[in-house]
């Protein structure tokens, strides 16, 4: 139970400060040597399932608004999507197989780090309001690449926008407005191979990490707006640099 919750609070904060959840989700159980109904993919679905809730009542405004007034920019966050959808219709056994390799993920984590240090460089003075076609092309593509372990959907989708000229805020809203069907649809598709396996879990597990998920992942949401409207994506970045080197040194002392 309490590594649930443990995991539950890992997915619900790294889901959306931009630092990679699925990298987390992959190192926990590989460096503490967690195993059995943790370590399966219908448990990762679960906690899925608590951060696409945290999304939906956070946002549940700016979808109503969406859907009812604001046509073009529902618009433009349903084509951002469709890069990030079809990577993971057709990659996604693909990544699972390959790409969650620990020196992977470590790589992902510093490249991706630098390029959101450069992003940090952009002019940025536009609002979510102001996003256009080749803005959300450009994020949406950005997104795809999020498929990869390490990578991290938020920040690679935040410094996508910030060197459109987004501003911080608008940046990170507009990011995950457009995670929000993303999470969705993989997490449906997951839920679909699931069903594949006859096995009885425990219940009260999986009911804890979705609580524990959605809770740290709707203040993680919450905290993230609040903290880019003052300061830069830096600290995230020395933290993936530090999270890199501590890998490196797992791998070598598991040699």
């Amino acid at each position: 139970m309490l590594e649930a919750i443990i995991l539950g609070i890992v997915q619900g904060v790294t889901e959306f400060l931009p630092i990679s959840s699925t990298a987390h989700l992959i190192l926990f159980p590989w460096f503490f040597n967690w195993n059995g109904v943790l370590d399966t993919l219908t448990f990762n679905i679960a906690l899925h399932t608590g951060t696409l809730i945290a999304l939906i009542i956070f946002f549940r405004r700016d979808w109503i608004d969406l859907i009812f007034k604001k046509h073009t920019l529902f618009g433009l966050i349903v084509l951002a999507s469709v890069p990030g959808g079809l990577a993971g219709f057709f990659l996604n056994d693909f990544v699972e197989n390959n790409l969650r390799d620990p020196l992977i993920i470590s790589l992902m984590l510093v490249s991706v780090g630098f390029l959101m240090l450069i992003s940090e460089k952009s002019n940025k003075h536009r609002d979510v309001e102001s996003t256009g076609l080749k803005d959300a092309l450009i994020i949406g593509i950005a997104q795809a690449f999020a498929i990869i372990p390490g990578v991290s959907r938020s920040g690679i989708t935040i410094s996508a926008g910030l060197f459109r000229g987004l501003e911080r805020e608008a940046a990170a809203r507009f990011s995950f407005l457009l995670s929000t069907p993303i999470i969705a649809g993989a997490t449906l598709l997951h839920f679909k191979e699931a069903l594949d396996y006859s096995i009885n879990y425990d219940f009260k597990l999986f009911l804890m990490g979705i609580v524990t998920s959605f809770i740290t992942g709707y203040f993680a949401i919450k905290f993230l707006l609040s903290f880019l409207k003052r300061y830069p994506l830096n600290i995230f970045v020395y933290y993936r640099f530090i999270l890199s080197a501590v890998i490196l040194a797992g791998l070598w002392l598991k040699e």
